[in-house]
């Protein structure tokens, strides 16, 4: 026989094992032969193999009869049950913020550590210390979330928080082990495994129908077997303890029917209406296949019962769509209804199914076609498209045997090594804490590195496949370094302003302190610092820091003290102008703004009294002697420190200042003689007359502007 052409599957269950050669042709499947032998004494349980010589004596017998028509058989294929499948969901969450962006060797790594969660929950809910008892024979991903937000994929994204949740499976190591161990007694090669399950799967519901929320269930004789698909996936597997004996046992009771024939008259109960029987005594009876399931309804109620609750557990707690029974237990009459009711599913939405159902598949003998082959050709089938291999790879010089589903990765590797992936990448550095304008900041520092994984002496990523009896040395990824940053990498940007002042251009940066003390901006921070930087706001705040204070001295007001009260004069006091409207020093300045800075004035008496308009002076113009002449006569005087002060004087800010007001009375014609000078005449004969606008007038006489005033001597001779 050629293993090119010939495929040899074993299914070996609890009651029977069940060999099928089965020929392959392109993308089509013909069952050459199938023979079927049941166990001679109690050599399996819950689908484990508890005695593994009777178990191959049963496997050699089948292989010998075989090869009688069909040559020598050295390789096989089988399958582990799917009851002895551990199904896990976990998840794995990692902060990502201000990291680079998410690639794919970070998914996987996420995906891996997911499963190594789900594989040491499984060891723990085992009782077994340690998670490399169990192989992981496969993992989906359920769905990726971004801070807490599901996303199809996570490459490139930036974020918070990445998460992945998974579901993985699980098979106990000593699964397999003891089915290699018979095989090999039988002197047969396992070519490949595959599990029950997926078996049934792969030929009842292609992967284009697994986004269907779907059930598929195996009876056999003492367990059932449950598998769950949806959204794409199986998502669950799971296993009760009670099948088809318990319905062949119950017509073995009510019958009296020896085993064996209890089991056929179940058969034939599920494909005719009326059967007829021969119990242990002789007696033959007719049975109707009404009153068969009226008899047997507490056993069949029993095994509806802890399927459908399988089933509901399974599937968080709700019925699927549909649910499809094979396996030889799926034939007891009446199951189909009684799942269907219990599930609250229409009837039609529950089905048995045959070899039949499985397209590309012809048979040597046409009358084959029962559930009970579902699981073998499934087996068979299976173990060519996905097949699981042993493979041995050396981990760190550190030999590990691998049980893989299609390709094995470097990934699965490490799994199987046991080494913690967490621990692989480096940690990272040291944050530093310091606090910036009041502000409390953690500067985290770099990161840790991936790890490097070296496969056949070439650097290899998580991904890669790897061969049988390769060689991995994995060497943890460097920690990071604490943080290290200056100064200016905490400012966002340093402001920086230009402003004119006078017609000078300036450049305003602020002025930065750390711990108290002044510092540049390429200062290296350290641990706990406290760093302050402030840039000018106002007027004020600017002239300080350019050091120009001598010119907020010229802002001030210019203050005296007149006649002993304070008094600010804001017309001497200095003046800003911004872009030549007046401000205040404590106004906003900004970026290339033109300031003009006027200084104190110093100002004369004249100017004070001016301003405080003081009357320094009360004047006449008159006319004398046919000239013209202005009488002066003063009304207040300035004193500083006692002494009496010119108008030209100057004062000064803080200068104290008496005003000495005078009462004014009017002019008298007496006044002009402190503006002329009189020549006496020589002869000195008789008096002078002093006329006003033609008329005499006297010493006292009062004078008004524009008066015409004579002194006039003897013989009317005019005297200047």
């Amino acid at each position: 026989m050629h293993s090119k052409d010939k495929i040899f599957a074993l299914d070996i269950g609890t009651r029977s094992v069940v060999g099928i050669i089965l020929e392959k042709d392109k993308e089509k499947y013909h069952v050459v032969d199938i023979l079927s032998i049941e166990h001679k004494e109690r050599a399996m349980l819950d689908g484990q193999i508890h005695d593994v010589l009777a178990v191959s004596k049963i496997i050699l017998e089948i292989k010998s009869k075989l090869e009688k028509k069909y040559g020598p058989l050295h390789k096989v294929s089988v399958a582990a049950a799917g009851r002895a499948l551990k199904t896990e969901k976990s998840s794995y969450s990692t902060t990502i913020k201000g990291k680079p962006m998410i690639t794919q060797q970070d998914i996987l790594h996420m995906e891996l550590t997911a499963v190594q969660n789900a594989q040491s929950a499984v060891a723990e809910k085992n009782n077994q210390d340690k998670s490399q008892f169990y192989y992981c024979v496969g993992y989906s991903v359920l769905r990726y979330l971004l801070d807490d937000q599901e996303l199809g994929n996570l490459i490139d994204q930036q974020g918070n928080i990445a998460t992945v949740e998974i579901i993985a499976t699980f098979l106990p190591r000593v699964v397999v082990e003891s089915l290699i161990a018979a095989l090999n007694r039988a002197d047969l090669e396992m070519e490949a495994l595959t599990l029950e399950p997926i078996a049934a799967i792969n030929v009842l519901i292609p992967p284009s129908m697994r986004r269907l929320n779907v059930a598929l269930v195996d009876i056999g004789a003492g367990t059932s077997d449950i598998a769950i698909t949806d959204s794409g996936t199986v998502i669950a597997y799971g296993m009760v303890p009670i099948a088809g004996d318990e319905i062949t046992e119950a017509i073995s009771d009510q019958y009296l029917l020896d085993f064996p024939l209890a089991e056929e008259a179940k058969k034939r109960l599920s494909e005719q209406e009326v059967i007829s029987v021969t119990d242990i005594l002789g007696f033959t009876t007719e049975v109707s296949r009404e009153e068969a399931i009226t008899s047997i309804s507490p056993a069949l109620d029993k095994l509806s019962d802890h399927i459908c609750k399988e089933i509901l557990a399974l599937n968080n707690h709700k019925p699927p769509k549909a649910v499809m029974l094979v396996g030889g237990g799926s034939q007891t009459p009446a199951l189909p209804n009684k799942i269907a009711e219990m599930l609250h599913l229409p009837s039609n939405r529950v089905a048995i199914r045959g070899i039949d159902a499985i397209t590309h598949l012809t048979f040597e003998d046409a009358n084959v076609k029962g559930p009970e082959l579902v699981t073998p050709v499934g087996i068979a089938i299976a173990a060519g498209k996905t097949p699981v291999q042993y493979k041995t790879v050396y981990v760190n010089e550190q030999p590990v045997r691998l049980f893989e589903i299609n390709k094995l990765t470097v990934g699965d590797c490490l799994l199987a090594s046991g080494i913690s992936l967490n621990k692989l990448y480096g940690k990272p550095g040291n944050a530093m804490i310091v606090t910036v304008n009041n502000q409390q900041i953690t500067i985290p520092g770099t990161y840790g590195e991936a790890p490097v994984i070296i496969r056949n002496e070439i650097k290899c990523s998580l991904d890669d496949i790897v061969q049988n009896g390769e060689e991995l040395t994995v060497y943890k990824g460097k920690d990071g370094q604490q943080a290290a940053v200056q100064i200016k990498d905490l400012l966002d940007a340093i402001p920086e302003k230009s402003i004119q002042i006078n017609g000078e251009i300036f450049q305003v940066t602020p002025t930065i302190m750390c711990n108290g003390l002044a510092a540049a901006k390429e200062k290296w921070v350290e641990d706990r610092d406290t760093i302050n930087y402030i840039m000018p706001t106002t007027i004020k705040d600017l002239l300080h820091s350019l050091q120009l204070d001598h010119y907020m001295k010229e802002m001030l007001p210019f203050r005296l003290t007149v006649n002993d009260k304070d008094t600010v004069i804001p017309a001497f006091s200095g003046s800003i102008l911004r872009n030549g409207l007046p401000i205040k020093l404590d106004y906003k300045f900004d970026h290339e703004d033109e300031l003009t800075i006027k200084r104190k004035k110093t100002p004369t008496v004249k100017e004070l009294a001016e301003l405080k308009h003081v009357l320094l002076y009360q004047v006449l113009p008159v006319t004398f002697n046919g000239k013209k002449l202005t009488l002066t006569k003063q009304l207040a005087q300035f004193k500083r420190n006692d002494q009496v002060l010119p108008l030209d004087t100057h004062l000064y800010d803080g200068d104290k200042i008496i005003i000495e007001q005078k009462p004014f009375n009017g002019f008298f014609f007496q006044d002009l003689f402190a503006y002329i000078q009189i020549d006496m005449p020589q002869t000195k004969a008789g008096t002078f007359e002093l006329i006003k606008n033609g008329e005499k007038a006297t010493f006292l006489t009062p004078l008004k502007k524009g008066d015409d005033l004579q002194l006039i001597w003897p013989a009317n001779t005019p005297n200047n």
